[in-house]
């Protein structure tokens, strides 16, 4: 599951467990990216909330299945398997089988004009310049973003998602972090409640 100890809900105590139980899935389960930090719980709280805050929030105004795609493209982009399962396998569930197959061929094709509309599209180079090539952006690169439609609370949403997923593809890969056992697509999606950490 990972190239460090972990500690799997069965085994946990005290804090830990407290946390394994806000977040699992109804038969609880947790996936190996959450139990990877089991080591240091405090890290999975921390992790948790930014996800949580960043991703799944009642106060974002982009998309929820558009996140999840400048999150998938990033992990594309970094080379993460386990978060491009994870998160494709999200995306199907909020979209049609169709549509979610059109945006994967998309992404990894980089085929990005016969899928997204211009926003999109602009959204999507800035999550990958931000990925790839940080150092090079200037106030220009955002001054684009606003020419083609976005308010400053966009660009700020996708640049936190971008950012979120460059954190969570170095834990995965940096810590060796694998698919198995784990139940693909999971997510704290009750974006109402900002405290609700649930999978489901």
């Amino acid at each position: 599951m990972s190239w460090i100890k972990t500690v799997s809900p069965a085994e946990s105590a005290g804090r830990l467990r407290e946390i394994y139980l806000r977040i699992a899935a109804p038969d609880g389960a947790v996936d190996n990216v959450l139990q990877v930090h089991s080591l240091r719980p405090h890290t999975l709280e921390a992790h948790l909330a930014l996800y949580k805050n960043v991703l799944h929030h009642h106060g974002n105004s982009l998309p929820f299945w558009f996140l999840e795609t400048i999150g998938i493209y990033v992990s594309l982009l970094n080379r993460c398997a386990y978060c491009v399962a994870h998160h494709t396998a999200g995306l199907r569930r909020l979209l049609s089988e169709a549509r979610a197959s059109a945006i994967q061929a998309a992404l990894e094709t980089e085929t990005l004009d016969q899928t997204f509309d211009a926003r999109e599209q602009a959204l999507l180079r800035y999550a990958k310049q931000i990925t790839q090539a940080p150092h090079e952006l200037t106030e220009s690169d955002i001054d684009e973003l606003r020419s083609a439609g976005l308010d400053d609370g966009e660009i700020l949403e996708a640049n936190q998602v971008a950012s979120y997923f460059a954190y969570a593809n170095r834990t995965v890969l940096g810590l060796g972090v694998t698919t198995a056992g784990d139940r693909l697509g999971l997510s704290p999606n009750d974006s109402d409640d900002p405290e609700n950490w649930q999978h489901a």
